[in-house]
């Protein structure tokens, strides 16, 4: 069976062997090389098809049944997008994937675009046929993957706007693959002058799109915080928004997830913090606070990228001493690998506790734990001072030990600190 794709076609099925279509007379071969079997899909501007080539290769289609300004240029924007990106967790194209037909007797194009066929299912239809949420030891591999793709598209200037389960396949190896790149934006200076004038075509998914991105000043890290809200929902099973607390300002999503070890709970808080100046500043980032999450909690190690700068030199320096079963200690490096590039400053939280607390004493118990665990560090200080308020040294160092998952190196942690001196 082969499809006709003109948009007012009255009959689009036709035999394999016609070259023209029964119907309305337009062409059924493609570009000379391409026949539609099956539709795959429609939305709100577009339609996919799964086609095959001349050597039977199985493609997916997407065409375009909209044809204002604005839909076109989204559309092309994805293939210029998936052409200049090169990795395994992006489908591929052919440099000329993309083309326009004219179906017989009209005036408008079809926009088309070929792309690899990803076979799997997207995250949402994959938690719906599973009939339950993942586990976090699959959520941390997961978002080690995502945060390798992503900083792939970070690399070349890139950023998507629109992650969320349904735009994140899953292979049926295993493989993680980020699709719908049509909306994706170039960090050019065009664009941040737009940006700086609100004139950026907003770009909302409920419950994904952070707060900035609504009105109109999407940045790379607003893709941080739709990939922990896309966490949630694959830890829950429900959408984000079913958390979200008004009056605080805050989802509170972990009680619906049992047992998550704080350490990836903070981190999804961190990828989901209100500002972008908040969240992680980069992917790098995020992919290497993720493997030391994993390595942590999981006997089988996931090995750092490698990376020529200090930073990432001091970071795998760290981790063979952990893996070594040595004691980590700070770098002697003054850099901490670790730690935001825009941490929190002591001061900005209601420090309700600091008559009993020495402000250095808190910014040492900081520095020591974002060897252990992060960049969260600084976001876990924070809230144990708010939420204990009245504890002792002794008491604030044995919650900060909670959030380290080794038990050795929990209790080095609080050997090292409350005999520190600066009690």
């Amino acid at each position: 069976m082969s499809l006709c794709i003109n948009p007012n076609c009255s009959n689009p099925r036709n035999p394999d062997s016609e070259l023209f279509c029964q119907s309305c007379n337009s062409e059924l071969l493609l570009e000379g090389r391409y026949r539609v079997i099956t539709q795959l899909g429609s939305g709100g501007f577009g339609k996919t098809y799964e086609i095959v080539d001349r050597q039977g290769n199985p493609r997916v289609l997407k065409i375009l049944i909209k044809n204002s300004s604005k839909y076109i240029e989204l559309f092309q924007r994805e293939a210029e997008v998936l052409a200049r990106l090169e990795n395994s967790g992006i489908p591929k194209v052919e440099p000329d994937a993309y083309f326009t037909v004219y179906p017989r007797d009209s005036d408008e194009p079809v926009h088309c675009l070929v792309m690899e066929k990803i076979e799997g299912l997207n995250l949402k239809q994959y938690i719906q046929k599973r009939g339950a949420p993942i586990d976090q030891k699959i959520a941390i591999r997961w978002l080690i993957q995502l945060a390798s793709i992503l900083q792939a598209v970070h690399s070349h200037n890139f950023f998507h706007r629109d992650i969320k389960p349904s735009n994140i396949m899953l292979r049926t190896d295993g493989q993680l693959v980020l699709i719908d790149f049509g909306t994706a934006r170039e960090i050019t200076v065009t664009f941040v002058t737009k940006k700086a004038t609100s004139m950026v075509t907003g770009v909302v998914s409920a419950g994904y799109t952070p707060l900035e991105q609504l009105n109109g000043q999407a940045v790379p890290q607003s893709d941080f915080f739709a990939l922990g809200r896309t966490f949630v929902y694959l830890l829950t099973g429900q959408d984000p928004s079913q958390f979200y607390e008004t009056y605080t300002d805050h989802l509170s999503w972990r009680d619906t997830v049992p047992n998550i070890v704080p350490q990836l709970a903070d981190f999804l808080d961190y990828l989901m913090a209100r500002l972008p100046n908040q969240r992680p500043q980069t992917a790098e980032e995020i992919y290497h606070q993720l493997v030391a999450i994993n390595n942590a909690l999981y006997p089988t190690k996931i090995p750092f990228h490698t990376k020529t700068s200090q930073a990432s030199k001091e970071t795998k320096s760290h981790q063979s001493r952990i893996s070594n079963g040595s004691s980590p200690r700070r770098p002697a490096s003054t850099t901490q690998p670790w730690v935001s590039p825009t941490p929190l400053p002591i001061s900005s939280a209601p420090n309700r506790n600091s008559n009993l607390l020495d402000p250095n004493f808190v910014a040492l118990c900081q520095q020591e734990l974002a060897e252990l665990i992060g960049p969260m560090a600084t976001i876990v200080c924070q809230r144990t001072l708010v939420q204990n308020p009245n504890s002792s040294a002794q008491e604030f160092v044995e919650a900060l030990s909670q959030k380290i998952p080794n038990q050795k190196y929990a209790q080095d942690f609080q050997r090292r600190l409350l005999s520190s001196g600066q009690l």
